[in-house]
């Protein structure tokens, strides 16, 4: 082993990593143009070792997505539609609440994860009221909700700043933010895959104000359609300066681009090759974040395993009903029993440890 890692083109970088020394931009390009995907692998497990041990994270938890109808219709999205469309729906407060409660019927159920399209017909108030609501039936319940894009559309809409948002909504019950809405952060990028979404300097202000009041929140990157490797790299060291300045991240998501029922259906998406490659380059970019997740529902189970070896150390959850990514050709399941995510955790070699969202642990199966 040693004398491969000797022997290879990167044994610089692993000498860096292995110092615990922060990467380059120019190294980063070097990781992902390298094909020597064992030596990223043998690198960004010393790297998720040293952070994390021998333990592999996952969360039970439950999706919700109040509608579906979105004024912005991304090329990259299979889930957004207009009004008009037969497929349209917007769950109202009750709808929403019932869903809710089914949903999260099981008591080791800890999260409830919250995001879905821009309807214009819906006011701010639809959403502070689903959050009180939803805190007021489910107090156990931690309620990680609305993407950037979703929290800037809301500031538009009502006229208010994103902090005065931010804090209206945490005063409804928000707990914390996830990660989506992110894509690529290239201006010339999102032109083509998302032009009515938010740029990359308001989706980073959205978390900077989130971590500012206190709430956790967790990053994403959507990868393998029309960025380039650069745009990857100037995406994670975006990501690791504003971690350095507020140390609000909780958790990187590499998101597999899925282009099936997308305007961009003509691309091929990524390879089982470039999600491990991307999976490890992020655990060595990102040195101040904890921790970096296998998505299963977008990579797949089995690769989802395999990661944890390439510098992945927490595996998202069992979630019960995602629409977002089956939308767009998922062929994962669409939920998983918290036994068999276990039950993959040991086979892989690791210790598995039930989390809550801000990653308490709260059972731990050695």
């Amino acid at each position: 082993m040693q004398a491969l890692i000797q022997q290879s083109s990167l044994s610089d970088i692993v000498s860096k990593v292995e110092a615990g020394e922060r990467l380059s931009r120019e190294e980063g390009i070097r990781l992902f143009e390298s094909e020597e995907l064992y030596t990223l692998g043998y690198m960004a497990d010393q790297v998720r070792r040293r952070k994390n041990g021998r333990v592999a994270y996952f969360v039970v938890n439950r999706h919700l997505n109040p509608t579906n109808v979105c004024y912005a219709r991304c090329k990259l999205c299979a889930y957004g539609v207009t009004k008009k469309d037969p497929d349209a729906y917007t769950y109202d407060l009750e709808e929403a609440l019932t869903k809710a409660r089914a949903a999260c019927a099981e008591d080791s159920i800890t999260e409830l994860h919250i995001v879905g399209g821009m309807n214009p017909a819906l006011p701010f108030e639809y959403y502070t009221d689903l959050l009180s609501s939803l805190k007021q039936e489910l107090p156990q319940i931690h309620l990680k909700a609305f993407t950037a894009v979703e929290i800037a559309w809301m500031a538009k809409l009502t006229r208010m700043s994103i902090p005065k948002v931010i804090e209206l909504l945490k005063e409804a019950g928000l707990d914390s933010l996830p990660g989506g809405g992110a894509e690529i952060f290239d201006p010339e990028v999102r032109e083509i895959i998302c032009d009515h979404k938010i740029d990359s300097t308001d989706w980073l202000d959205v978390h900077r104000a989130a971590h500012q009041a206190g709430l956790k929140s967790n990053a994403t990157m959507l990868y393998g359609h029309v960025e380039r490797i650069e745009h990857r790299v100037d995406h994670l060291l975006a990501l690791r300066e504003l971690q350095d300045e507020t140390g609000g991240f909780q958790a990187f998501i590499p998101l597999a681009f899925h282009p099936e029922n997308t305007a961009l259906d003509h691309l091929p998406g990524p390879t089982g090759f470039d999600d491990l490659r991307t999976v490890a380059i992020a655990r060595l970019l990102l040195d101040n974040f904890a921790h970096i997740k296998a998505y299963w529902i977008q990579i797949g189970l089995k690769l989802a395993q395999v990661s944890l070896h390439f510098g992945a150390d927490d595996i998202d959850g069992t979630i019960l009903e995602e629409k977002i990514t089956h939308a767009a050709g998922a062929t994962s399941s669409i939920g998983v029993p918290r036994n068999d995510l276990i039950g993959l955790i040991q086979q892989a070699g690791f210790i598995p440890v039930q989390r809550d969202t801000v990653y308490n642990e709260i059972r731990r199966w050695d």
